[in-house]
């Protein structure tokens, strides 16, 4: 049987104080590949941010990764992070540090002391997504799709069960966007890492199926074809 690894019931989501989805029931398991689908301004992000814990859960119950999300405060935030990772549409890297400080960054606020455990799992992420040559590069001396995989190689690095990633091919041309999906796919398949990936673009879902779960007029819930959307 698969373990639920994001379990969301009776959950009302705020921004503030304005309610932006009403009586959320979500079960995604273990392994699974989730496309979270609507219109901008309908709550994707705030549902990822939920999940992630930077919005706070006040009604109805939710576990990620084994969290009780209505138990998350400043000091248990970082143990849920530690299982999971966040890819983001603008890569968020720092500008001014090469790929490997980049990595060892992330390490490094996670709770990773010993240097030659880091460089091993730096190393081991890197060749996971095709960039084991270019530890040395600074960003802006990657391409956008180099980018997007550094992006995804730090998602790993706490060998996370859940990876949520926000329009991970927004800002990319459609050949890296299908690059880019197969390795998350790729990823999803080989190491039984479930993926959530909220997405506009619907070229992507045609080529790449997978379960979409939609947000629309303030209620979330599974969608069985593109053409409902």
């Amino acid at each position: 049987m698969s373990l639920p690894i994001v379990e969301l019931r009776n959950v009302n989501i705020y921004q503030g104080s304005t309610l932006v989805l009403n009586n959320v029931n979500i079960t995604v398991n273990k392994g699974e590949f989730v496309y979270l689908v609507g219109k901008t301004g309908t709550g994707k992000s705030s549902l990822l941010k939920t999940l992630y814990g930077d919005l706070q859960l006040t009604t109805g119950e939710g576990t990620v990764v084994g969290h009780n999300l209505r138990d998350l405060n400043w000091k248990t935030v970082p143990f849920l992070r530690r299982n999971l990772g966040v890819v983001f549409q603008d890569f968020q890297l720092l500008t001014d540090r090469n790929v490997n400080e980049n990595m060892s960054f992330v390490l490094k606020a996670t709770g990773w002391k010993d240097e030659k455990l880091m460089e091993e799992k730096i190393s081991d992420v890197l060749e996971k997504v095709g960039l084991k040559t270019k530890g040395f590069k600074m960003p802006f001396e990657l391409s956008g799709g180099e980018q997007q995989r550094m992006d995804i190689a730090r998602a790993l690095l706490n060998s996370p069960r859940l990876i949520l990633a926000d329009e991970p091919t927004g800002n990319l041309d459609p050949e890296t966007s299908d690059e880019i999906m197969q390795l998350l796919f790729h990823i999803c398949k080989d190491y039984d890492t479930t993926i959530i990936m909220a997405t506009h673009d619907y070229m992507v879902i045609r080529k790449f199926p997978a379960r979409m779960i939609r947000t629309e007029l303030g209620k979330v819930g599974d969608i069985a074809s593109l053409e409902m959307v």
